[in-house]
């Protein structure tokens, strides 16, 4: 037996998460990663002030700096999202009893939690990539991107194990854990 094996799941405990759990686990989320962001963006334009000579007003408007602020959130957030769920849960899974496994109930490898995260972008990119080069004010990509999350989020009724379409793209699965 491996060391996998040991701690997978028997099928009798693949309870799914209700929609709304799965959504307020997200939202509380969100709060988290607010954090993780900060901290990313500081150390990074902090870095950025020190090496590039720019002034402290011009360092976020330079166009590379900007990508590469871009490039920092968005390993910032991989990195987080691959550590923890390749254990099972982040902090705000296991405030809600969630985890997540893969089809057979065992814990995610660092591959899949990869997998897992580069499908998750599925949630917010499509509006983004719509919108953005129309020009459209903030509140009106968020309100589209609010809609397509909802949209996505029901889109889960239809799926044979209510799960949500990254989950199934990705071969993971959220259950409830206790």
């Amino acid at each position: 037996m491996t060391e996998a094996d040991k701690h997978s799941l028997p099928p009798s405990e693949w309870l799914v998460p209700s929609v709304s759990r799965r959504l307020a686990c997200w939202l509380y989320e969100g709060v988290l990663l607010f954090g993780v962001l900060v901290t990313a963006g500081l150390a990074y334009f902090i870095l950025a002030y020190w090496t590039s000579g720019l002034g402290p007003g011009d360092v976020g408007q330079h166009p590379m700096l900007r990508s590469g602020f871009q490039a920092t959130c968005f390993l910032s957030l991989g990195i987080y999202f691959i550590w923890f769920w390749s254990r099972g849960q982040t902090l705000a899974m296991k405030t809600w009893h969630i985890r997540v496994v893969d089809t057979a109930g065992r814990p995610l490898s660092r591959t899949l939690a990869l997998t897992r995260y580069m499908a998750c972008w599925l949630w917010f990119l499509p509006p983004l990539l719509i919108t953005l080069p129309l020009g459209l004010p903030v509140r009106e990509v968020g309100v589209l991107t609010l809609g397509w999350v909802l949209v996505w989020a029901l889109l889960s009724r239809f799926h044979p194990q209510r799960q949500f379409l990254h989950d199934a793209l990705a071969g993971t699965r959220l259950i409830t854990h206790r």
